[in-house]
């Protein structure tokens, strides 16, 4: 088994991380100067919206919509998380349910209890990790904790420690809820911290300086800026960004087989959560497939399917519009690499 890389490095002074898996770039992290997810304020409650059910929050880095109202009034002092980026000339995207995560633990205030990721499936992992969890999280009753799967390699002592450090900090936040105005309480983890939080697998990491180049990676980061996507036999698709969606057209190419259609867009299926996430991608997205006939369109959704369920992006399959496209909703976790990249 080929280990993967993760490479630590800087583009023009901002932090990126990269994870390479048999030699070909599988995610990527840019940092930029907006607000990060995870980020944590102290806000004020603005004015609701109607319509929307939702509620406009004052921060110190500008105006945050929150997706609530009930309980909720002007002028009143809330802490409030970052959840995503805004689309350009939008409001910043937070909720109340605040969650400090980390390594090994999530601790979840106002949602007690201990709970272990599915993917530990040992029993006796299981009954010493939760032992863990119950000695570090003992009189915390108005907070829970999720261990997460990357307890299966760490040892019992940094486990530990990372429940106490999350604990501590969100007893700390919380005692700052009722200061006085906006204010940044919590900065968002950076692509560096974020890559040893959430790559957990193992992997072969390089730090050096100019590693992004020596490994290919910028090399792979320029083929992101074209549109167009090869596809081995010959076919393509486009990924083309628009204010109100990302548009996938799909084509055959060459191949003028019976099967060209659906080989072209099993292909497409099979690699398209890898350049959504790459290339930073989200909201409305229209597939234009190949023609196919439609008996085979349960065999391109179950392939559809089963590619986004290794991705870590929340992505919503919405099914076929009248006009013969697939419709996916997918969270704007990360800014357009368009974007970043200018």
């Amino acid at each position: 088994m080929t280990m993967d890389t993760i490479a630590l490095d800087h583009i023009n002074g901002s932090e990126v991380a990269a994870r390479l898996s048999g030699g070909r770039l599988d995610e990527l992290l840019i940092d930029t100067d907006l607000p990060r997810p995870g980020t944590i304020y102290r806000a004020i409650a603005d004015r609701p919206v109607k319509g929307q059910g939702g509620m406009f929050v004052r921060t110190p880095d500008g105006p945050a919509f929150l997706r609530q109202v009930k309980g909720l009034a002007p002028g009143q002092t809330l802490l409030v998380q970052v959840t995503g980026y805004a689309e350009p000339g939008k409001a910043l995207p937070v909720t109340t349910k605040l969650l400090f995560k980390s390594r090994y633990a999530i601790v979840t205030p106002g949602a007690p209890g201990l709970n272990l990721s599915r993917a530990l499936r040992d029993e006796g992992l299981r009954d010493a990790l939760l032992e863990i969890a119950q000695a570090e999280m003992d009189g915390s009753s108005e907070m829970g904790v999720i261990l997460r799967s990357a307890c299966a390699e760490g040892l019992a002592e940094a486990i530990a420690e990372d429940i106490r450090e999350m604990r501590d900090l969100a007893v700390a936040v919380l005692g700052d809820a009722d200061g006085q105005g906006p204010e940044k309480l919590v900065n968002g983890d950076s692509p560096h911290a974020l890559a040893w939080r959430d790559w957990a697998e193992p992997a072969e990491v390089i730090t050096a300086q100019g590693c992004l180049a020596k490994l290919g990676v910028l090399d792979e980061i320029d083929a992101l800026r074209h549109v167009e996507v090869g596809l081995a036999g010959g076919g393509s698709f486009w990924i083309e960004p628009t204010r109100a969606l990302v548009a996938i057209d799909v084509n055959t190419g060459g191949d003028v087989s019976p099967a060209a259609g659906l080989k072209a867009n099993l292909a497409t299926a099979n690699d398209l959560p890898r350049q959504l996430r790459l290339r930073g991608l989200g909201g409305q997205i229209t597939l234009d497939l190949a023609p196919m006939p439609k008996k085979d369109r349960r065999t391109f959704e179950a392939t559809l399917r089963a590619a986004f369920r290794k991705d870590p992006v929340e992505t919503v399959l919405a099914g076929w519009s009248p006009l013969g496209h697939f419709e996916l909703q997918r969270k704007r976790d990360r800014r357009p690499l368009t974007d970043v990249l200018g």
